[in-house]
């Protein structure tokens, strides 16, 4: 019996690298791009020249532009910006046969407050929810090199499946049943990444680095206690792994942003990285919880031309000192 090809929304590198992970264990993919003249060039180069250049497709991915090709689908990987999560996920409702959707994004809705499995319970409730996190650059992912994630999930059969799809020798997919903390990890270690390359651009050193992790790991375990989230999920993968590899390596798109905020820079991207609009989705769920998050407040406040990066983090070391807590 022929397997059911997966659909990975998003030909982006992270979107790219996960189809290609698929693509190599024999599972045929469809990559899914909305624009023809991308699908064509992705089709022809038989790579993802711009972002992965040099990793060449394995014969099971096939790009596509059109969902009228993913009727057989029954899994789809959404790599989306995080804010274009629902309007995507809106268009798999007619995919008769999806039943399960795995959110490799990581965010909150800006406009609802909503982490990834709330959002696609909403738009897709006949649907199951996966959320894949933890530390993984797209380019090291493609090429090989090891890697661990989390994938939190809401039905454990479900995640068991999709874990064992992703699943091999240098990608390896721990399931963990704190949905919650997984997509809080994931979602908050962008804002966090953000300081650290303030810091970092500003030239404060090593200890400040080291300090921002520290103080941003507390703020991040706070909020996700206030959520629901068990505090130990927060000294994982999806935790602490990807916050350290986010906030000290120059792969990090929002770790870049942030060295170049230090410099008066605010190009965001095109609006696609995932930080500040995170940022300020944190800090609407932070005070709705009666959550103090002093490192994110100063990020929103940059963000808004409020303040300079380097008054912020004099603010932040201009604090009472109190006793240590997390």
């Amino acid at each position: 019996m022929r397997a059911a090809p997966v659909l990975v929304a998003g030909a982006g590198a992270w979107g790219t690298a996960l189809a290609i992970i698929l693509a190599r264990r024999k599972i045929p993919v469809l990559l899914w791009t909305r624009s023809a003249e991308r699908c064509a060039q992705l089709a022809s180069a038989r790579q993802n020249a711009g972002q992965l250049p040099g990793i060449s497709f394995p014969d099971a991915l096939r790009p596509v532009c059109a969902l009228t090709e993913a009727v057989e689908v029954d899994t789809v990987v959404l790599a989306v910006p995080f804010q274009q999560l629902r309007a995507t996920a809106t268009l798999l409702q007619p995919l008769p046969h999806c039943r399960s959707v795995c959110v490799s994004s990581k965010g909150i809705e800006l406009q609802t407050l909503q982490l990834a499995h709330e959002l696609i319970a909403e738009v897709l409730p006949a649907v199951r929810c996966a959320i894949l996190s933890g530390p993984s650059f797209a380019k090291e992912v493609a090429r090989e090199l090891p890697a661990a994630v989390a994938l939190g999930y809401t039905d454990v059969e479900d995640a068991t499946r999709v874990a064992d799809m992703l699943h091999g020798e240098r990608f390896r997919v721990y399931t963990q049943q704190d949905i919650i903390g997984v997509a809080l990890g994931g979602a908050l270690k962008n804002v966090m990444a953000i300081a650290a390359g303030a810091a970092d651009g500003l030239g404060l050193g090593a200890n400040a680095r080291a300090a921002l992790i520290t103080r941003g790991l507390a703020e991040t375990m706070r909020l996700g206690e206030a959520m629901g989230a068990k505090r130990e999920t927060f000294m994982g993968l999806s935790g602490v792994g990807d916050l350290v590899l986010s906030c000290t390596d120059d792969q990090s798109r929002n770790r870049s942003f942030g060295k170049a905020l230090a410099r008066g820079s605010r190009d965001t991207d095109g609006g696609t990285l995932e930080g500040p609009s995170t940022a300020r989705a944190v800090q609407q769920l932070a005070r709705k919880h009666g959550v103090e998050m002093p490192i994110v407040e100063q990020i929103v406040a940059v963000l808004a031309g409020d303040c300079a990066p380097h008054e912020a983090l004099a603010a932040l070391l201009s604090r009472a000192r109190i006793a240590e807590r997390a």
